[in-house]
């Protein structure tokens, strides 16, 4: 049993730690800046009150990988309370101002009074290396839906017939935009040459996108104004895409990589519907570290697949999607859980068995993700791949 209690309120140049002993008497209060020998000062400052602490912060990565990175290096017990939960807390507490000792007063309070919290560990180079990774890449994915969203937007006020036919998740459409975006311009270029201009790119079929093209452009003889700028507007879009489409399958390739030198990399990839992206993903979130989880439905919880219970008064059995989860591992299961249903004859049928039962496509999917994480915890657990055809380990 911990004597005192330090709670950090994260910031991004500075944090306010705030120490609290047995009694929820303030035996310390500090403002810090976010430098490696401020918070050294403080740890030992801290130290010196009591060497049984428990340190607890509202953010477990981003600004506070360095307090944090310095606390497990000297050993330090860590505990994480989520930043919504200290908002919910603090209204409990007296006072109505906000401020980053209060903050750090609830934090440290909550890991007095609670005993459920999650506890940090160190993670591995190899997971840190994961998360940055596909974090980089959620980041490259999104910009490119953004200029995506954009170049059909501009594309529709100048062109709207060819907007309709191409799909900009393909190359060759965004080849297409890079020499020509006007009816006029792939009227004079004719269907033949334009056929041989995709071609000489390597574009794939570019008979039947030369010939969509062409159809689109007789069916509109009008100019727009403003059609000129719009045009290399488009040009400068379709450009950006290309270019992060090469960057997203650089750093797959490195993605995949990565993942596979893990040593629970085959374990993983031997689930229906699990490749080397959602793999690394997973790992990214949960560390692979299964011991974190006292069984499966901590995991499923944490996915977001596990649903909860919204009973009141005479109301009953009325079960809800939690409304706290991981965004991503939620994605991971899901996503695993789709592809499943194509290329798992067992996925396919326990799909179908919940579609029987009367349950929408959504629901059905949800708990056959609920399910495969039964499956996944109970395989990492016993450290064996997964086996078609054979009954799946027990997660319990």
């Amino acid at each position: 049993m911990a004597r005192i209690w330090a709670g950090t309120d994260i910031g991004k140049s500075h944090h306010h730690c705030v120490v609290l002993n047995a009694e929820g008497e303030r035996l310390l209060s500090r403002r810090v800046l976010n430098d490696e020998p401020e918070l050294l000062s403080l740890l030992g400052d801290v130290l010196a009150l009591d060497e049984d602490v428990v340190w607890a912060v509202d953010v477990a990565d981003s600004t506070a990988a360095l307090w944090i990175s310095v606390l497990l290096n000297h050993g330090q017990r860590l505990v994480y309370i989520p930043g919504l939960a200290v908002n919910r807390a603090s209204a409990g507490y007296r006072g109505m101002g906000k401020t980053d000792a209060k903050d750090a007063t609830v934090i440290a309070d909550q890991a007095r009074m609670r005993r459920d919290l999650a506890v940090l560990r160190s993670e591995d180079e190899l997971t840190i290396e994961l998360k940055i990774l596909t974090n980089r890449r959620a980041d490259l994915n999104a910009d490119r839906t953004r200029r995506i969203n954009r170049l059909r937007g501009q594309l529709n006020t100048i062109f709207p017939a060819l907007e309709r036919v191409l799909d900009l998740g393909n190359v060759g459409p965004l080849i297409l935009l890079t020499g020509y975006q006007t009816p006029a311009a792939l009227r004079r270029v004719g269907r033949k040459r334009l056929e041989t201009w995709l071609r000489n790119r390597k574009v794939r079929s570019p008979e039947t996108l030369a010939a969509a093209a062409l159809e689109a452009a007789e069916r509109q003889a009008t100019a727009v104004p403003g059609e000129k700028i719009a045009s290399q507007v488009i040009h400068t879009l379709a450009k950006e895409v290309m270019s992060l489409n090469e960057q997203i399958a650089e750093i797959d390739k490195l993605i995949a990589a990565r993942f596979r030198e893990h040593d629970l990399a085959e374990v993983i990839e031997s689930m229906p519907g699990i490749g080397p992206l959602l793999g690394a993903e997973f790992l990214a979130a949960t560390g692979g570290d299964m011991s974190r989880y006292a069984d499966s439905g901590r995991l499923a919880s944490l996915a977001g697949v596990a649903p909860v219970p919204r009973d009141s008064g005479n109301v009953s059995g009325n079960l809800h999607r939690p409304r706290r989860y991981h965004r991503g591992l939620q994605r991971v299961f899901y996503t695993s859980a789709l592809i499943s249903i194509r290329n798992c004859d067992a996925s396919r049928r326990f799909y179908e068995r919940k579609r029987g039962e009367g349950k929408r496509h959504t629901q059905a999917v949800l708990a056959l993700a609920r399910r495969r994480v039964n499956v996944l915890w109970a395989l990492i657990r016993d450290g064996r791949c997964y086996e078609h055809g054979l009954s799946a380990p027990a997660a319990a």
